[in-house]
């Protein structure tokens, strides 16, 4: 008798041991399943935030370019006032500043939305190239007066 109830005991164990696992698994399966939906949901606002980085950026540096092209365009007006022996040098560094600004304009149109760590390499070097265009123009409109 004591062997059946132990038998008993251990079957009704065993048994609810099965049914409890069962249920666990369940619960993995529907907490594994909410984890990739939240981070599916991370990844799309991940997406849309680069996307938005992406058309912000591309807004600030076609105003910069637009400005730049204002900038030369108001030059090239100061330059028709120089001598004549002036006049070419400035005539041909201007067309370089134009080519640079037209280049930099190119390449920014040009730029395929690929991955967010080729998107911070291109900005990085591009932010250099900008700089350096205002760095060349300001070089150009100072005037080096010989005394």
């Amino acid at each position: 008798m004591k062997k059946s109830i132990l038998l008993l005991v251990v079957i009704s164990f065993v048994s609810s041991s099965i049914l409890m696992s069962c249920n666990s698994s369940a619960e993995k399966v529907k907490n594994a399943e909410q984890a990739v939906i939240e981070a599916d949901s991370n990844l799309i606002e991940a997406n849309q935030e680069y996307l938005t980085d992406v058309e912000n950026y591309k807004k600030e540096t076609a105003d910069k370019i637009a400005q730049n092209e204002k900038n030369i365009a108001e030059f090239k007006a100061r330059v028709d006032k120089e001598k004549r022996s002036a006049k070419a040098d400035y005539k041909m560094k201007i067309a370089e500043l134009e080519q640079k600004n037209s280049d930099l304009k190119m390449k920014m149109e040009d730029y395929k939305v690929d991955s967010k760590e080729k998107w911070e390499s291109f900005k990085t070097e591009f932010n250099h190239d900008m700089d350096e265009m205002g760095k060349a123009f300001k070089d150009l409109t100072v005037k080096n007066v010989k005394k």
